[in-house]
């Protein structure tokens, strides 16, 4: 039997794959191999990250089968595992990119709001729809929502239970960008592999200084910035590039993410 999850390689470019039947729905199996493939992704040579899925949608979300007979002495840890896998997507020192379409709900959703980066297919339609079986998202899809769309937009958003398109969450800020449904792929690709080929560890210090700000605001920034900036001087990339910039002029510098 074909495992739910894959890992691809094209060059410098990881893909996870999500491919677990005509609605991809989330179960234990599929948690499992997200933080097995994740973990080899942070000791891997990967450069730059794409989490999509097969089929016509995305995701359904999660099994429901899933939550039969969970009992409040297990649902905290229950939850607490599955923020683990969002948490160790974002924790990665690589530029991320989530490339959703047709539907995409719940944990599809949630993992794909721990990308760095969010596209998605023009007719795809989102939600986290915890609310009709009386739940609240437990993948931290709630606080995400916030981080990217504010407190009211998220509030809406899980309260309400609803289905929402790919333009309104470009408006409201949660995807980068909105692409025909036919490029999304190849677009995303290409995408991914600018990112692979930039200055790796310039990448990884940006994430550490958005972090900060989302943790600490632009005070906690400000102080961690000096030394994180500071730290990209003893890199090869950067040494070779600012030599390339003197002699050839810019946009000359390839990079090796070292």
């Amino acid at each position: 039997m074909a495992e739910p999850v894959r890992l691809e390689r094209d060059g410098p470019v990881a893909t996870l794959v999500l491919d677990n039947g005509e609605l991809n729905l989330f179960n234990r199996d599929v948690f499992e191999g997200l933080n097995r493939y994740v973990a080899e992704l942070g000791a891997s040579d990967a450069r730059a990250l794409v989490w999509r899925a097969e089929g016509d949608t995305f995701s359904a979300g999660v099994d429901v089968h899933e939550f039969s007979g969970v009992k409040p002495s297990g649902s905290e840890d229950m939850f607490s595992n599955l923020i683990t896998v969002v948490r160790k997507i974002e924790a990665l020192p690589i530029p991320t990119l989530a490339l959703a379409h047709g539907l995409c709900l719940t944990a599809g959703l949630e993992v794909s709001l721990g990308c760095d980066l969010f596209w998605a297919g023009e007719s795809a339609r989102f939600g986290l729809v915890e609310a009709v079986v009386g739940l609240t998202p437990g993948a931290g899809g709630t606080q995400r929502m916030a981080e990217r769309a504010g407190p009211a937009r998220a509030r809406e958003f899980v309260m309400t239970g609803g289905l929402y398109d790919a333009p309104t969450l470009e408006r409201w800020g949660v995807l980068n960008r909105v692409v025909a449904d036919e490029e999304l792929l190849e677009k995303g690709m290409r995408f991914a592999h600018r990112l692979a080929a930039g200055p790796t560890r310039a990448h990884a210090a940006t994430k550490r200084i958005v972090r900060a700000y989302l943790e600490k605001g632009i005070d906690g920034a400000d102080k961690v910035t000096p030394r994180v900036s500071g730290d990209l001087f003893a890199t090869e990339d950067l040494q070779r590039a600012v030599q390339t910039f003197l002699d050839e002029g810019p946009g000359n510098a390839t990079f090796e993410g070292k």
